[in-house]
């Protein structure tokens, strides 16, 4: 079913766990009359280890939750599946569709640097989403790209940094600067959580976080379109996950104040209007 929106219809925004939370932020503090859906797909974390296949999967019945929930646009808070799924489903769907990396890599591509580091999923990097993307509009700015697999369940599982967890982020890390990037992008949306311990080995400054960028490209295009909310009230949260709603909910409370609990969703629903 397709539902009709509104300029007052929800915004979708999705990621494999807590790390999408980090866009959701930036757009609250910007765009606070708008209502926002958050969806993470917890029972599949983390995506950066799944095939391309099973991405477009998961991706798309996402999609077509949110299809259900009659939103106006949805948010793909997630570096690996904007890499891997935005071009094959970005047709199917009659709401806008914001992809963070394809949103952001023009403006990337246009930093007063000659050469940028890339920290990501294996899935990301492997894709060559970022490189090509900035490579479109700077053919001259150098790209360095590091996969960093398990950051993100670093992130999921934390509540205390374990002494593993610092030696496997300082190695990451390490790899990346003996090629003495002037910015390190964290393209995975869980990656700025982890950005205290990585301040312990480079200076805090040499990090980007593309969420701030994208929140205000997401804003200056709703602008154009017409399409922001005209409520004078500050807009509702609602979140859902696929597993495990009392583990996000946890790892949630250290990095955003989450305004409801959050709701347990069956993709596999045949009929996704059981979902509303």
């Amino acid at each position: 079913m397709i539902s009709s929106s509104s300029n007052n219809s929800p915004i979708g925004f999705f990621d494999s766990g807590v790390g999408g939370l980090t866009v959701l932020k930036q757009f609250r503090n910007i765009l606070p009359n708008e209502d926002c859906l958050y969806f993470g797909d917890t029972k599949n974390m983390p995506y950066g280890e799944k095939t391309d296949t099973e991405l477009i999967e998961f991706a798309d019945k996402i999609f077509r939750f949110f299809e259900a929930k009659g939103v106006k646009a949805v948010i793909m808070a997630c570096n690996t599946t904007s890499a891997v799924t935005y071009e094959k489903l970005k047709s199917n769907y009659n709401f806008k569709i914001y992809p963070i990396i394809q949103s952001v890599t023009k403006i990337l591509s246009a930093l007063p640097v000659k050469e940028i580091g890339i920290m990501a999923t294996k899935a990301t990097i492997n894709s060559r989403a970022y490189s090509q993307g900035i490579h479109k509009f700077n053919p001259e700015m150098k790209v360095v790209e590091i996969a960093c697999p398990g950051w993100v369940k670093i992130v999921e599982n934390r509540l205390e940094m374990a002494a593993d967890s610092h030696n496997e982020l300082k190695n990451k890390l390490n790899e990346m600067l003996v090629h003495n990037p002037e910015k390190i992008v964290l393209a995975c949306t869980h990656y700025p959580y982890l950005l205290p311990q990585l301040s312990m080995y480079a200076n805090k400054d040499l990090f980007i976080d593309p969420a701030a960028y994208f929140a205000q490209y997401i804003k200056e295009d709703l602008e154009k379109s017409g399409q922001l909310n005209n409520s004078n009230k500050r807009g509702t949260e609602k979140f859902y996950v696929s597993a495990s709603p009392e583990n996000f909910e946890k790892a949630s409370s250290i990095f955003y104040n989450i305004s409801s609990k959050p709701e347990l969703v069956n993709l596999n629903t045949p009929d996704m209007l059981q979902l509303q």
